[in-house]
């Protein structure tokens, strides 16, 4: 058994935590937020963010978060990406030489470009960062339906791990050593996802959304390689894989806000009538930035930023994809 404490309450955290305390580990969960602690004590299930998902007497619910963070194994970082640099900020004091904290929000920071994990690495450095990510919709894991992760970390040791940790019949877990290409395909594919809901709003089809998500994955293989990330990552679970269901999921909070753009919300009326944080908006700004820093074309990215942004017209912008100037899909194959 581990001593495990999640950090952050939200659907994630919450659904991982019902994952940790059946695997046997001992779990704390902590929030700032008063009213959601008192509420999870209370009810012992999280009616806003994962309605009908019972939570075992067990787990212990908290606002202190020294007396979360004391004498802990596992620390699961599970706070909304925005929200990473001052929680791990508030962390630090707290946090032991060689504490394993674990990042599964997804993300990139805006003004230095970060990932989530060099953040934390900046923020604690006493810290050993790992990254969980993958297909994994909260609402489907807190139900306990098969679902595949990968557990990326810079040695083996600490993957296989966290591997040991997390993993059950019904939560399995892959290791990778490329915990840069991990974090980049679960930050990038929220933009893209916004592009696919909004071609839904738009009433487009099956046909643009496949070409969405393959031009999209494209999109992110490039930028990602060229900051070094391995193709291998971009082809499985935490590139392709977690592109395809959080374009295509009812439980894609930023395919839903994409829908509603489509439909004619503006970027805020969206977040708004969503009610949680649409990751993709803040990553998307940060995309653009890496693509001007590493001289990649991103041009789905670059029409959700205009979209998003500078109140263009998705119709608009999809337009725009279509007429751009004649391509070969795979520049390195040869012709006879």
């Amino acid at each position: 058994m581990a001593k495990v404490s999640v950090i952050g309450a939200g659907s994630w955290g919450t659904a991982l935590s019902t994952v940790l305390h059946k695997n046997g580990h001992h779990v704390i969960v902590w929030s700032i937020i008063e009213d959601e602690i008192t509420m999870l004590n209370e009810t012992r299930e999280h009616s806003l963010k994962l309605p009908g998902v019972k939570l075992a007497e067990e787990i212990i619910f908290t606002t202190d978060l020294k007396y979360a963070m004391e004498d802990r194994d596992v620390l699961v970082l599970a706070v909304p990406s925005p929200f990473t640099r001052s929680t791990s900020h508030k962390m630090k004091e707290f946090a032991k030489a060689g504490q394993l904290i674990v990042n599964v929000a997804k993300g990139i920071e805006e003004q230095t470009l970060f990932t989530l994990s060099e953040i934390i690495e900046e923020e604690i450095p006493q810290a050993n960062v790992a990254v969980l990510s993958g297909p994994s919709h909260a609402e489907e894991v807190g139900r306990g339906l098969p679902t595949t992760c990968v557990v990326g970390a810079k040695d083996k040791k600490t993957a296989e791990y966290l591997q040991n940790i997390f993993m059950n019949e019904v939560f399995r877990i892959y290791t990778s050593p490329d915990v840069l290409g991990i974090e980049l395909g679960g930050a990038l594919k929220n933009v893209i996802a916004l592009a696919a809901g909004a071609a839904d709003g738009l009433g487009y089809g099956d046909n643009t959304k496949a070409a969405l998500i393959t031009r999209g994955i494209a999109e992110i293989s490039r930028l990602g390689i060229a900051m070094g990330g391995k193709q291998e990552t971009f082809n499985g679970l935490t590139g392709i894989g977690d592109l395809i269901v959080t374009c295509a999921s009812v439980h894609s909070r930023n395919r839903k806000a994409g829908y509603l753009i489509g439909q004619g919300y503006t970027m805020k009326e969206a977040m708004d009538e969503v009610k949680m944080v649409v990751e993709g908006v803040y990553s998307s700004k940060a995309a653009m930035g890496l693509s001007k820093k590493y001289h990649i074309e991103l041009p789905i990215i670059e029409q959700v930023n205009q979209v998003l942004f500078e109140d263009k017209p998705a119709k608009d912008a999809v337009r725009e994809l279509m007429i751009r100037d004649k391509k070969i899909e795979h520049s390195d194959l040869p012709w006879e």
